[in-house]
């Protein structure tokens, strides 16, 4: 019954993540402005031969990378994240038959409506209890090393730092770079809340406890 349920959490993180990518699709098509990682992944594009969906899984291996040596607790749903949500976004933007859009007001409509379905994907690839993003675990990470610095504050330099340099190589920032910033906390909380979820209470698994289940092992022995 474990083992089937981990094989149905893989499913279940990349339904997620599919959710997840057409939110952030729907934040890009808004064309107010990107949020900071994904500003810095469409510079990146701008200036190598990969385009915006293998710039973000590159961003998301190199950070994964990171996440390893500061330690962090890695799950499938870190590797998955890293290697599939990108490449997720790029196929909602090859597929949209739809110009960007140029309504400044509908922009704002869009990018909030992206939040929202970005948040849900959260809570359902979240709710597998594989572990989160690499770029979450860089949060913790980092966070952990400045034990004095509130982490909403170390949040605030990782995303100010990104969004500088995806600045600085040419990626679009406006407005809804200011609302997206802002606005994802919000949104996580609004769509957690009406679903009952509090993700505090998930108990993650990483790679190596899960390989040691599937492999008829118990975790709790080592």
């Amino acid at each position: 019954m474990e083992k089937k349920k981990i094989v149905l959490g893989w499913g279940q993180i990349v339904l997620g993540l599919l959710v997840f990518s057409l939110g952030i699709h729907l934040t890009i098509f808004a064309n107010i402005g990107l949020l900071s990682w994904d500003c810095l992944g469409m510079g990146i594009s701008l200036h190598t031969p990969l385009n915006y969906g293998l710039s973000m899984t590159a961003i998301g291996v190199t950070v994964l990378i990171v996440d390893l040596l500061l330690r962090e607790r890695i799950g499938f749903g870190t590797v998955i994240d890293a290697l599939l949500t990108g490449n997720f976004v790029q196929m909602f933007n090859d597929l949209n038959p739809f110009p960007l859009n140029e309504n400044f007001w509908l922009g704002i409509v869009i990018l909030l409506a992206g939040l929202v379905v970005a948040a849900l994907g959260m809570w359902i690839y979240m709710a597998a209890g594989q572990c989160c993003g690499p770029r979450d675990a860089l949060l913790v990470g980092l966070g952990k090393r400045v034990p004095k610095m509130p982490i909403g504050l170390v949040e605030i330099l990782i995303f100010g730092g990104v969004l500088l340099i995806g600045w600085l190589l040419g990626g679009p920032v406006g407005i809804g770079t200011l609302i997206g910033t802002f606005g994802i906390g919000f949104a996580i909380q609004l769509v957690f809340s009406l679903v009952g979820f509090e993700p505090r209470n998930v108990r993650h698994r990483s790679v190596r406890e899960t390989l040691q289940i599937l492999a008829g092992k118990d975790p709790a022995e080592n």
